[in-house]
């Protein structure tokens, strides 16, 4: 595996990001602990994260989706340490100031689901979280809450989903697919942008920018649309169903915090909020007036639905 890492200085004078990043080497491929069958391989890659709040406190784990990385999650940290929360924001491989595989086809869902789980449970050896998943975030979230539920004390989706391929994707996601895939260069605040309703101050998109100095790494923003099962036999689909069967008998606690204005997940959001046992007895919020990317447009608001659950998850 070709692997590329962002020089530092690229993430110099971030706009309201004061946080200083963590690192872990996990397996490049697939770990002897996965419940999945592929690949294995002596080699390590480097991940990034932040670690803030107190080392003893209740566990929040935050994952962002693509192509965004954990400064998405910056308007979020503060409220959450300062209810009293450790707060962990992952950036995944190949996004922010993890090392990114140079190859789109290094890239598989599978992959991603096993390198967030290695760094978790492995190497950070943490248990009794709550996980907060945007994005890919959620569909690599949702798959660590059903392959791990005894590590796992809460999660929280937020315009997110788990696509099996049994069901047609809406026709705006396909077209931001093609656009991913044929686009010769990819403007990644762009993107960013249009998933957002306020409009971003030029320091911010530079900050989303910052990860990728030039095409070459931006192979995972690549790849991750191509990876969202459409077909019930893709390689990720059996997977994800045996995810549903779980997910849909589970006990664990859960919040389902939509924004109201995003057409690309919106409607997931009334069939989680169904499906799992965690949420269908609760109100779960519309966040009013937020885009795709909830935490830019409304961040506080999504921290403070975030708070108000945790204290149900870790009663004082």
């Amino acid at each position: 595996m070709r692997i590329l890492r962002t020089p530092d200085e690229r993430f110099a004078d971030l706009p309201d990001f004061p946080y200083s990043p963590h690192y872990a080497q996990i397996p490049e491929g697939i770990g002897e602990q996965s419940p999945l069958i592929g690949e294995r391989s002596d080699g390590e890659i480097r991940m990034a994260y932040l670690d803030e709040g107190d080392a003893d406190a209740p566990v929040v784990v935050m994952l962002h989706g693509e192509p965004s990385w954990s400064f998405l999650y910056r308007k979020m940290i503060g409220p959450l340490t300062a209810a009293g929360y450790r707060v962990i924001v992952p950036d995944l491989i190949g996004f922010g100031r993890s090392d990114k595989p140079a190859d789109v086809a290094d890239h598989t869902y599978a992959r991603h689901v096993e390198w967030v789980r290695s760094l978790l449970f492995d190497r950070l050896e943490l248990s009794d979280i709550t996980i907060v998943g945007q994005d890919w975030g959620g569909m690599i979230g949702l798959r660590v809450v059903a392959e791990n539920p005894d590590r796992i004390a809460g999660f929280v989706v937020a315009n997110t989903g788990l696509v099996t391929g049994d069901q047609e994707m809406p026709e705006i996601w396909l077209q931001f697919r093609e656009a991913l895939r044929s686009a010769p260069t990819l403007d990644v605040a762009r993107f960013i942008q249009s998933g957002s309703l306020m409009k971003l101050p030029r320091e911010v998109l530079d900050a989303y920018d910052a990860p990728f100095p030039d095409e070459s790494f931006k192979a995972g923003a690549r790849a991750m649309p191509s990876l969202v099962p459409t077909t019930p036999d893709d390689p990720a689909s059996e997977a994800n169903r045996r995810a549903w069967q779980i997910l849909a008998t589970t006990p664990i606690p859960a919040l389902v915090a939509f924004s109201d204005s995003d057409p690309i997940t919106g409607a997931m959001a009334p069939i989680l909020a169904r499906v799992l046992p965690g949420a269908a007895s609760r109100e779960n919020p519309s966040i009013v007036g937020a885009g795709h990317f909830l935490q830019e447009d409304k961040g506080e608001v999504l921290a403070t639905e975030i708070v108000t659950f945790l204290e149900e998850v870790y009663p004082r």
